[in-house]
C-alpha cells in the first residue's frame, strides 16, 4: 500500500510555539518569586476591565452620545458590579508589593526619591500618550463639527481611570509613613465621613475625604500582610465573613445602594465617592483573595497560565488606561452601520445584555490594538540592553551553555 503523508495542521505549529514561549517564561522567572501576588493583580485589572465593559453603554441619541448602565434600568444585575469591582484587590496588592520594595530598597541603601521615582515612572509613563491622543481627538472632533456633550462625555469616560492612579500615586509616596498603620484608622475616617453625611445631614463634600481614606483600608492591609499579620487562614476568613455580614446590612439597613458601582442618575454612588459600604465589601474581597493565595500559587505552576498572568501583569497600566478607549473607538466605528443592539442602543432589556456580551471579543481586540501601539510607553523600548524585566529575567541554564561550547569545539 503506498505510504500515507500526514496532514499538515497549521494550528498544532501555532500551538506547539505557544507552549515553548509559556516555557521559557516559566523558565525565566526568579524560583522567589510570589507568583499569587502577580495573579490577584492580573485578576484585579481583567476585572475592573471586564466590569467597565458589562456596565458602560454609551447611547447614541440624535446626534449626541452619552453615557448610560443596564444597573439604571435593571437593578438586580448589582451582582455584576459585586464581581467585577475588583479596585481593594489591586489596592491590597499595591500595598503589599509598595511595602515589601521600599523595605528591601532600604535594606540595599536606595534613597526614597530613588525607590518612589522608579516606582512612579512606570506608574506614569503610560498616561502621557493617553493625554496626547484624546487631546488631538477632542480638538479634531470639535472642529469637525461635533457637540460639546459628546466631546465632554467621551473625554470623560477616556480620562476616568486617571482618579485611580492620582491616589494610587498618592498612597505609594505615603509608604514611609504607611509601614505600620492600622488599616482600622482609615476604616474610621470612611465611618465617621459617612455618618456625618448621611446620619447628620453634613455637607457632601466630606465625601471626598474617602478616596484616600478609603482605599487606604485595603493599601494598609498590603502592609499587614507584608509584616505577615495575615499569614493565617483566620484572618482571611475574618475579611471575608466580617465584610460580607457588614455589607449586606448596610445595604439592607443603612440606605446605602447594592451596586458597588455608580449607576447614572443614582442619588448617591458608593464609588464616587467611596463610602462605607464599598470599603466593606474591600475588606470581604481582600479576605478572599489572601484566601486564595495557595491555590493560586499552585495553578500559576503552569507554564501557559504564568504566561498570561505575565504579559497582563508587564502591561497592566496600559490595559487599565486604555480598556475605554477600545470600548469607544468600536462604538464609533459600529455607528456607520447604525444603531447596533448592545452597542448604540439603551441598556434596558436582557437582550441588551446578551448582545453585549457578544461585543466583548470586539472591545478586546480594540484593546489589542492599542496595547500594541502603546505598550513600549510602560515597558520601555525593546531589546535594551542590561534592561530587565519585574517579572521575569534572563535565564541562562550553564549546562546548557558548556553543552553549547562542547558543541562548538
Amino acid at each position: 500500500m503506498p505510504e500515507t503523508t500526514p496532514v499538515h495542521r497549521p494550528w498544532q505549529g501555532i500551538r506547539q510555539g505557544i507552549r515553548r514561549g509559556a516555557d521559557r517564561v516559566d523558565a525565566a522567572t526568579p524560583a522567589g518569586r510570589d507568583r499569587a501576588v502577580d495573579a490577584l493583580r492580573a485578576f484585579a485589572i481583567l476585572g475592573v476591565v471586564l466590569g467597565n465593559w458589562l456596565v458602560t453603554a454609551l447611547v447614541a441619541d440624535g446626534g449626541t452620545l452619552h453615557t448610560a448602565s443596564p444597573l439604571q434600568r435593571m437593578p438586580w444585575l448589582a451582582p455584576i458590579s459585586w464581581a467585577f469591582q475588583t479596585l481593594a484587590v489591586f489596592f491590597l496588592v499595591g500595598g503589599h508589593v509598595a511595602t515589601r520594595g521600599y523595605t528591601s530598597a532600604r535594606a540595599r541603601g536606595t534613597t526614597y526619591g530613588a525607590w518612589l521615582a522608579a516606582r512612579l515612572s512606570r506608574l506614569f509613563a503610560p498616561v502621557a500618550a493617553v493625554l496626547t491622543l484624546w487631546a488631538v481627538a477632542a480638538t479634531a472632533l470639535l472642529l469637525t463639527g461635533a457637540e460639546f456633550a459628546t466631546v465632554h462625555t467621551l473625554v470623560k469616560l477616556a480620562l476616568s481611570p486617571l482618579w485611580f492612579l492620582l491616589v494610587f500615586a498618592g498612597l505609594t509616596a505615603a509608604t514611609p509613613l504607611l509601614l505600620r498603620l492600622n488599616p482600622l484608622w482609615p476604616l474610621a475616617v470612611v465611618l465617621h465621613v459617612d455618618l456625618l453625611r448621611f446620619g447628620l445631614g453634613g455637607p457632601s463634600w466630606l465625601g471626598w475625604v474617602n478616596p484616600a481614606a478609603g482605599w487606604l483600608v485595603p493599601f494598609t492591609l498590603g502592609a499587614a500582610w507584608t509584616r505577615g499579620e495575615l499569614d493565617s487562614r483566620r484572618a482571611g476568613l475574618l475579611l471575608l465573613t466580617g465584610g460580607t455580614a457588614t455589607t449586606a446590612l448596610l445595604v439592607a439597613f443603612a440606605g446605602y445602594p447594592a451596586s458597588m458601582v455608580g449607576v447614572p442618575g443614582a442619588a448617591v454612588s458608593n464609588l464616587n465617592p467611596p463610602t462605607l459600604a464599598v470599603v466593606t465589601f474591600g475588606l470581604a474581597q481582600c479576605g478572599l483573595a489572601l484566601l486564595l493565595r495557595d491555590r493560586l500559587r499552585r495553578a500559576m505552576r503552569r507554564p501557559l497560565a504564568w504566561a498570561v498572568v505575565a504579559l497582563v501583569d508587564l502591561s497592566a497600566m496600559t490595559i487599565f488606561l486604555w480598556h475605554q478607549t477600545a470600548l469607544m473607538a468600536t462604538t464609533a466605528t459600529g455607528l456607520l452601520a447604525g444603531r447596533l443592539p448592545g452597542l448604540h442602543t439603551w441598556p434596558d432589556r436582557m437582550t441588551w445584555v446578551a448582545a453585549r456580551l457578544l461585543w466583548l471579543p470586539v472591545f478586546a481586540l480594540a484593546l489589542s490594538v492599542c496595547w500594541a501601539a502603546f505598550r513600549a510607553c510602560e515597558q520601555g523600548p525593546r531589546r535594551v540592553p542590561g534592561r530587565r524585566s519585574r517579572v521575569v529575567r534572563v535565564h541562562r541554564d550553564p549546562h546548557a551553555r558548556a553543552a553549547k561550547a562542547a558543541r562548538g569545539a
